[in-house]
């Protein structure tokens, strides 16, 4: 599809509002259409400042489980993992092809998840007791061989951003500024952000999970339209190499604990130029990390992409043509690519309106399945926010 045509069409049903079903924010489609628009305007071929076009030119780490199994997991709540939904969970995993959970322990709001003796983490963290148990949990885990995964958010971190506002944001008038749901950021600039959410990360490494996933891996959405008016620690790096930065210290950090590092990351990254405004670059990220995990739900994507209608009522289309842009963007890699492992859907975009969107079935979730593997992609994860999951389906 010709690429103004497609940010044109993004654009207007990015207008029309669209629902938040996974947390990375869809708010960002403005500015990666931006993004896209200029590289039109300048012509096609173009390598826009922080891009990397050149096979070679990036490598990722090596990967420190070379034996770990083929993951298909599920999406698992705090409430959830220490709560009476884990036992449905567990029966799902152990009567199917299913082998993995990933576990919020530092979730959408700041909270890391269970209770924690460790002071550096009780210095900047607010440990709740989500999960009551996480010796216990992970004895669970093991004991249903379950592959744990750590799903830590980064920088949207509300808790933090109000007990320490200088790593934040500030408005002009001195408060804290937040987006319009309430939600506020921490800064990627500051360091000590980068120490604490890797030292969340190495403690659950010690717990034993077996791999770290970062997400909200980002500035707010439309932050280069308010960086002018917020008052922030800043240095000369851009914002894509700071966030890059991040991924690659935090790699770097728990190597030597034998963990697997991956990132969420929004889906149309694959498809349209360099984030800047949010410093997402996709080559950039996948380079430092082991594993990346493009969030590819179909009713995320607009009216025309794939030259689909409505995206969400071609489940086996869309979900192929994500991975065709995703597979000819990691190209600039070469040989050491991280390993592939997106997001799919498990969820009802009714909120799509009438004629644009299906009940999700084990239909819909087996030709997003049947299309990764006829892209050469045989891992994945399901979202559910309730972590209700479709009986029935053959994974």
């Amino acid at each position: 599809m010709d690429i103004l045509l497609a940010l044109f069409l993004l654009l207007r049903a990015a207008a029309a509002g669209t629902h938040e079903e996974h947390p990375n924010d869809l708010g960002q489609v403005w500015k990666l259409a931006a993004r896209g628009i200029q590289l039109e305007e300048q012509g096609a071929g173009t390598t826009l400042p922080g891009e990397t076009d050149k096979p070679g030119d990036a490598r990722a780490p090596s990967d420190p489980q070379p034996d770990a199994p083929g993951v298909k997991g599920i999406y698992v709540t705090a409430y959830s993992a220490g709560g009476e939904r884990m036992s449905t969970l567990l029966d799902l995993i152990d009567k199917t092809a299913l082998n993995a959970m990933v576990i919020d322990i530092k979730d959408d709001n700041g909270c890391i998840t269970y209770k924690t003796d460790n002071p550096e983490l009780q210095k900047l963290g607010t440990p709740q007791n989500f999960i009551k148990n996480i010796g216990g949990l992970m004895d669970t885990l093991k004991e249903h061989k379950v592959y744990p995964i750590a799903r830590i958010v980064v920088f949207k971190d509300t808790v933090l951003a109000k007990k320490h506002p200088e790593l934040s944001y500030v408005k002009k008038d001195g408060t804290l500024w937040a987006n319009g749901k309430g939600d506020s950021f921490v800064n990627p600039y500051r360091r000590e952000v980068w120490d604490y959410n890797v030292a969340i990360a190495k403690e659950a490494a010690k717990l034993g999970f077996k791999e770290i996933q970062f997400d909200y891996v980002r500035f707010p959405e439309g932050f280069e339209k308010k960086a002018d008016d917020l008052k922030f620690t800043k240095t000369a790096d851009s914002r894509v190499d700071v966030v890059a930065g991040f991924v690659k210290y935090a790699q770097e950090q728990l190597a030597p604990l034998g963990v697997r590092v991956s990132v969420d990351i929004f889906g149309y990254a694959a498809s349209v130029p360099a984030a800047e405004g949010i410093g997402q670059d996709f080559v950039k990220i996948s380079s430092a990390v082991n594993v990346i995990s493009p969030m590819i739900y179909p009713s995320h994507y607009s009216a025309g992409w794939f030259k689909q209608a409505n995206p969400d009522l071609a489940p086996y289309a869309t979900i192929k043509g994500a991975m065709d842009d995703t597979h000819k963007k990691l190209s600039a890699i070469g040989g050491d690519k991280p390993l592939i492992r997106p997001w799919i859907q498990d969820f009802t975009a009714s909120w799509l309106g009438k004629g644009h969107y299906t009940k999700y079935g084990a239909a819909e979730v087996k030709a997003q399945i049947k299309a990764l593997a006829d892209s050469g992609v045989t891992e994945y994860l399901l979202w559910n926010a309730g972590n209700k999951y479709t009986p029935g389906v053959d994974y």
